[in-house]
Formats: C-alpha cells, sequence, structure tokens
C-alpha cells in the first residue's frame, strides 16, 4: 500500500547498557554533587555551631555558667522573653486576622493591604529601626510631644517591642495566607447557611484547619524575635543592664574580647534555633500528614 514501510526496514529498538545516557547521571557525577553539597552544609552550617559550643566551653564549665548567671546576661534574657512575650502574641492576632480577610473576603484595596504585609521583609531591619528614630526620637516628628509628657519610647522597652513588631509581623500571615487560600471558602459559605455565628465560624471550622500552620508561624515570629539584632540595636541605645537583648549582649561581650562569655551567650541563642528547627520539622510533618489523610 502506497505510503507504508515494510517491517524489515524498521530499525530495531536497541537496549542494554548505554541507552539511557540522556536521562540518567554517571555514578561518579551523583557522588560528586552529594559530596558537594556536604562539604557545603559542613562548612556553613555544622561547622559554625561546633565551633561556637568549643569557644563557649573553652574555659570550662565555670566560665560558662558565670557568663550566663552573670546580672547584665540574665537582664538580656529577661528582656528578649519579654519583647517575645509581647511581640508574638499581637503578631499572632495580626496575622491571623490579616489572613482570614485577605482570603474570605473580596475588597478594594487587597493587593495594597499584601505589600502592606510584605514590608518589613523588602527593607533592611536597620532602616526599619532608623524610622522608628525619626519618628520617636528626640528629634523626630513626635520627640517633643513624647518629651513633654514624659514618656520614653527610643532607648527603651517600647521602643524595642515596636520594632520588633514592625521586623516579625508578616511571619503568621504569610504561613496563613495560602494555607487559607487552598482550602477555600466551601466550609465557611456552609457553616453560614446553617446559621452559625463569625465566632463560631473562626473557632470550629477555620480554626482547625489552620492550627499547624498558625503553630508553624508562631515558631518562626519567636524564633525571629529572639534573634532580631539591625532594628533593636539602633532603637536600644545599647544600655547594659537595661535595654540589651541577648544578641545586642554577645556583640557587647566580643568586642570587649570576652570571647568565651559572648560564645556562651550565643550558645542559649543556638540552642533556641535548633529547638525551632525541630519544632519546625515536626510540625511539617503533622501539617502533610494531615494533608495526606485529608486527600
Amino acid at each position: 500500500m502506497a505510503g507504508s514501510v515494510p517491517l524489515n526496514s524498521v530499525p530495531p529498538v536497541r537496549t542494554g547498557p548505554g541507552t539511557n545516557r540522556a536521562t540518567t547521571e554517571a555514578p561518579w557525577v551523583k557522588w560528586l554533587l552529594i559530596g558537594l553539597a556536604s562539604l557545603v552544609l559542613l562548612w556553613l552550617l555544622i561547622l559554625p555551631l561546633v565551633i561556637v559550643l568549643m569557644e563557649a566551653l573553652k574555659q570550662g564549665w565555670g566560665v560558662y555558667i558565670a557568663a550566663l548567671t552573670e546580672p547584665d546576661a540574665m537582664s538580656a534574657l529577661k528582656l528578649t522573653l519579654l519583647v517575645a512575650a509581647i511581640t508574638v502574641p499581637l503578631n499572632t492576632i495580626f496575622g491571623v486576622a490579616a489572613a482570614w480577610v485577605i482570603t474570605k473576603f473580596q475588597f478594594k484595596g487587597k493587593g495594597l493591604m499584601i505589600t502592606l504585609i510584605d514590608l518589613p521583609f523588602s527593607i533592611s531591619p536597620v532602616v526599619g529601626g532608623l524610622i522608628f528614630v525619626l519618628i520617636f526620637g528626640s528629634n523626630g516628628w513626635f520627640g517633643p510631644w513624647l518629651a513633654e509628657h514624659e514618656f520614653k519610647i527610643i532607648f527603651a522597652l517600647p521602643g524595642i517591642v515596636i520594632a520588633t513588631l514592625f521586623i516579625t509581623f508578616p511571619f503568621v500571615a504569610r504561613e496563613l495566607i495560602p494555607l487559607m487560600e487552598d482550602q477555600g471558602t466551601r466550609e465557611e459559605e456552609a457553616a453560614v447557611t446553617l446559621g452559625a455565628s463569625g465566632w463560631r465560624i473562626f473557632w470550629n471550622v477555620t480554626l482547625p484547619n489552620i492550627k499547624w500552620g498558625l503553630l508553624y508561624g508562631i515558631i518562626l515570629c519567636n524564633a525571629r524575635a529572639m534573634g532580631e539584632f539591625g532594628a533593636v540595636s539602633v532603637v536600644s541605645g545599647h544600655i547594659r543592664g537595661e535595654t540589651n537583648t541577648l544578641p545586642l549582649h554577645v556583640e557587647i561581650l566580643y568586642n570587649e574580647y570576652q570571647f568565651s562569655a559572648s560564645f556562651a551567650v550565643a550558645s542559649l541563642l543556638l540552642f533556641l534555633a535548633l529547638t525551632t528547627l525541630l519544632i519546625k520539622s515536626w510540625l511539617g510533618d503533622r501539617t502533610m500528614l494531615e494533608k495526606g489523610g485529608k486527600a
């Protein structure tokens, strides 16, 4: 028949070694890439952790404990925990409210609201701290009024809290917005049809669906609040025993050549980071299991 190809003219399909060279790599390439990745992880992640612990314990446990129990170190630890205790709940409330509004309602200015939420990610923390100095400092916009009413923000606890709030407020919202967008509004609409109130819908429908993502965002927000350096450094004034958080106290000790003490205090932040990483991984696994169960 016209246009047909004889069967004996079709070349046979080759099989065997070497036929998949376009889709597979040689074993040495795979092991080379694995080795390079492991080397980068060792150099950038594992080695710094080991060095921090070695330097912290270099002069023995006595010096290590003394550095952690020193009054300025305890004051820095208390201030760090206090700032986190204030900022994390506030950012949790804001993040949940912002994610709820953005994902469950249609309104003008939604894009602007999302842009404002992402603003701290696009601004240097040092610049963020400087903004508040220009607003609330002695020569700032509200400086004379604050001085007249004897209310101090810059170089005091309120300034540290405000700067930390600014830096950390996107974390909870940014974790929840994609999650709540994927879930849609069908369950909430069904609850409204059945006559449920707004609060009841939130507590019984929305919150159970976002609980792991919410905890995930809270963990990240807390870690950043405790480890924030740039913005807090600008607004704190570096007053020892009063406005120094743990990261600032580490810097002061290191600049004073108290290396063992600085690494000892830094080890607290290291343990915080490792704990945060473990909890973050656990929450990630729980979220994936829950998604798989629903699927």
